[in-house]
Formats: structure tokens, sequence, C-alpha cells
């Protein structure tokens, strides 16, 4: 309904509905009705005139109605009276928008006519310069009831959603080594820097400088991995109304990082084994022992044995394995491509892992669910970083320059493709859990195709067992005549 303002005299309105607004006499012979646009507003009353302290001092409203005493000194300002006597002051500005936004200054008598009217001024000169008080007081209450504040609630926040499902981006949850991936991203990189700073205050001078103090620290992955990181966070962050821009638009990747064709040369797979096999043995360039145990020396054998990825390797757990089909079986939840993988197990790969087991589960009461577990209290496998952490040592030790331990799944990939091993790289590509190449075939392949291969795959990998094992000088390699594997192969 839309209802009307009726002058009755030179300085007071009343509310009147449609009905009653035709037969609406005024007050005032001599001051003719003039209707004002108005909105709705309910029982009220309104006046505008210059106020005294006298004026807001003995305003009364009658019962069942509210008063307004709007003020001509300071246009905007008005004083509202409740038939229970409460006073409060406001401000009512247009916005750039249009809208009509009121903006309430404080009640009486805590704040006087001169303070309403001094506020009211600053209110207004606010305004002038394109600002909208009442909009800004809104949003800085609801920031301070917002249990997330800082950086480290927001990052919080975005992997508690992520690892329930209710943050899926890509329209598929994230896997735990993903999220585990982008946990140690922000302890290591972004949680030290700005941590304890106001997500919304984080700028993109900010993030900028982060990055390239990374990338002249020579770690130029890292770096692009923490701007991936960031930028996820705050496209969370987006989707949940808690900021409008992301800082990290307009930030480029701050390194380009080549993919890298390192592969093992035959004297260094050697010198590699021989050390791991006397792995309290290796001595740095000062004489001294290198930090490396025995389970972490068997896990840098399988993966060279079996050429999965790191995390892959360090998070296998016993219930996957099964010795007498001699098989490992990766769930999708483990694996890259969120597709169980299995993997047929040469017996050196068995060999190795019932050593494993058994070095895991010395002087335990019970039998640890993880075949590489960690070597503290908690129930849980050993991080992936610890398989990078060793190599890097035993490789400096040794003289083995850029050498890592992803390098090993390359070797093997590239052993089996030559002319040493002749393996199909569609085999290959199976082994290494790979897509298949684009177009109708990789369709097929994905969607239709549900044969695991497991004889093509033994095979391959019983193959190049045998030729690992010959080139470590540990066995012969049978029939297969192998000349030295190239160094960038």
């Amino acid at each position: 309904m839309e209802f009307r303002l009726l002058q009755c005299c030179a300085t007071s309105f009343v509310v009147l509905c449609p009905r009653c607004a035709p037969r609406a006499r005024s007050c005032a012979p001599d001051v003719p009705p003039k209707p004002v646009p108005f909105f709705p507003i309910g029982a009220a009353v309104m006046t505008k005139e210059m106020l005294t302290d006298r004026r807001v001092s003995g305003a009364r409203a009658d019962k069942g109605k509210r008063l307004e005493l709007w003020d001509t000194r300071v246009p905007g300002l008005c004083l509202r009276v409740t038939d229970q006597g409460s006073k409060t002051w406001i401000y009512r500005y247009r916005a750039e928008d249009g809208r009509q936004p009121r903006f309430t200054i404080g009640k009486m008598p805590a704040i006087s006519l001169k303070d309403a009217r001094d506020q009211a001024a600053d209110l207004a000169r606010e305004v002038a310069k394109g600002g909208d008080p009442a909009t800004d007081r809104k949003t800085a209450r609801a920031a301070a009831s917002n249990p997330v504040r800082t950086f480290n609630d927001l990052a919080d926040l975005y992997q508690r959603c992520c690892a329930s499902g209710e943050w899926m981006p890509k329209g598929k949850r994230k896997r735990k080594v993903t999220l585990d991936s982008e946990e140690g991203v922000l302890r290591r990189n972004i949680r030290p820097v700005f941590g304890k700073k106001p997500y919304a205050a984080i700028t993109k001078a900010e993030i900028r400088s982060l990055l390239r103090a990374m990338t002249a620290r020579n770690i130029g992955a890292q770096a692009n991995k923490t701007h991936a990181v960031i930028r996820q966070v705050y496209n969370f962050a987006i989707a949940e109304d808690l900021v409008t821009v992301n800082p990290t638009t307009g930030v480029s990747h701050p390194a380009t990082v080549n993919a890298r064709s390192r592969a093992w040369t035959d004297a260094e797979l050697r010198l590699l084994w021989s050390a791991l096999s006397n792995y309290g043995c290796i001595l740095d360039s000062q004489g001294k022992r290198i930090n490396l145990t025995e389970i972490v020396a068997l896990a840098l054998k399988l993966a060279a044995v079996l050429g999965q990825r790191r995390g892959e390797i360090i998070g296998m757990e016993v219930s996957e394995l099964d010795f007498t089909a001699r098989t490992w079986t990766i769930p999708a939840e483990r694996m890259k491509a969120n597709r169980p993988h299995l993997v047929p197990l040469p017996d050196v790969a068995i060999a190795l892992i019932q050593k494993a087991m058994a070095v895991t589960n010395e002087g335990r009461n019970s039998q640890s669910k993880y075949v590489f577990r960690t070597t503290w209290e908690i129930e849980r496998p050993m991080q992936p970083s610890s398989l990078t952490h060793a190599m890097a040592r035993v490789t400096r030790a040794l003289n083995i320059p850029n050498a890592t331990v992803h390098d090993l799944r390359r070797t093997m990939s590239s052993a089996m493709t030559s002319e040493r091993l002749k393996i199909s790289p569609f085999i290959r590509s199976l082994i290494l859990a790979h897509a298949a190449t684009g177009g109708g075939a990789a369709v097929s392949s994905v969607h239709y195709d549900v044969n695991e291969y497991v004889s093509e795959k033994r095979d391959a990998l019983d193959r190049w067992a045998r030729l690992l094992m010959s080139i470590v000088g540990e066995s012969q390699a049978g029939s297969i005549v192998a000349p030295p594997i190239p160094q960038n192969a």
C-alpha cells in the first residue's frame, strides 16, 4: 500500500493511508494541503523545524505512535521519539547508488543536540566524498563478529571446507595428499608472513614481495606453489562473500620451471644402491656420518625398483598388499589421477617390503598398518619430504649432482622404452599411472577400458627389476643384453 504525507500546518505532517487521504482536510485553512512523496513508515508523526535543547528535551510521542523531529539546521538529522520515551538521533542520507541508508548516531541524553549536529555534519562531509557510513559500520560490525579475521583463520576455514567437500572448485573433493601438500606450503611459506594479518588487508604488493623474495632464494618452484595456494584461498574467500577481490589477480607466476630430464646413469645407480645397503657408513665431505635410517634406505630402494611416486611409496599400507598374488593396489584417494592403481610386485620388491615391515614393527607391541611408519608414537606414515631430504644428503655425500627421488622414476621409464627393454610406451604409461594420450583413445581408455593389463605390467616390471639388479651388481640379468643407460635418456 502506498502512503501519503499530508501537511497539516506549516511545520507538522501526518501520515495517512490512501483511503483517508482524499477526505483529509487541512487543519490550517490558510495553508492548502500539499502531498509530499514519501515511503511507508507506519504510524509516525513527523515535524521539520529548527530544533532546540528545550524542544528535544520535552518531545513526547502519543501512545502507539512514533514522533520524528527533523532538524532544518542540519539536513538529514532526526530525533526519533517512541511512545515509551526512548529518544534516538539518526542521520539519513542518499548514497551514490540511490539508496537512503539510516545511520544511528546515539541516544539522548548521552548525545546532546550539539553533539548530534557535529556528528551529522561529519557524516555529511563523508557522504559528499562518496562515502557510505551506514554500510561501512554494518560491514565493520559483521567483521568484528566474524570468527574469520586473520589469514590463519581464513586458511583454516579453507582447509576444513576442502577436506569436508564443502568447497570443490573443480567439482571433486581434493585428495588428502593434495591437502597435505597445500598445508606444507602454508606452514613453510605463507603463515609465517601473513598468518596474523587481517586477511582483507593483505595487498597485491605484499604478495608480490613475498614471491620475489622466494625467487631470489632460487626456490622458484616453491614460489609458484605459494602463488597458487594464496590464489585458491582467496578464490574460496570470494565464494564465501568474505572479500570481493582476489589480491593475486594480476600477479603472474614468479618463476619459469623447466621440465626435468635428468636420469640416473648406471654408475650412479650402482653407487646409490651400494650406499643404501650400507646406510650407516655414508660419510659427508667432513667425514661425518649422514643421518639416514634403515627404513628410509629401504624406501629409496623400493622407489628405484617400482618407479612409483614418493608419496605413494611412503604411504604404503599393509592392507594394500597381496603377497600371494604379488600385487600392490593403491587406492584412488592416494593417487594423483584419483583412480585406483594396481602395481605387480617383482621378487626384489616383495623382499624390500617385507624387510621394511620387520624394521617398522621391531620393538612394538602391535603391528603397524603402515609399511613405512614414522618413529613417532602417532600411528601415521612417514612424510614424502623425508625421502627428498634423505636423498639430498646421500647425493651430496656421494657427489652425485642434481639427482632426486623422482629422477629414479624417470630412469625406469626411460629404460623401459629404450633398446634395453623395448617395452611398449602404453604399458610403461600404465605402470606409471599416467593418463593415455589425447583424443578418442584417451576417452576409451579412461571410461571404457577396465583392463588392468596385469600380466603385461608384471613382465615389464620383472624385466626392469632384473636389469636394475644387474646394474647394481646384486644378480645377473639373465638373457637381457643391456648397453648402459644414457645420461639423459
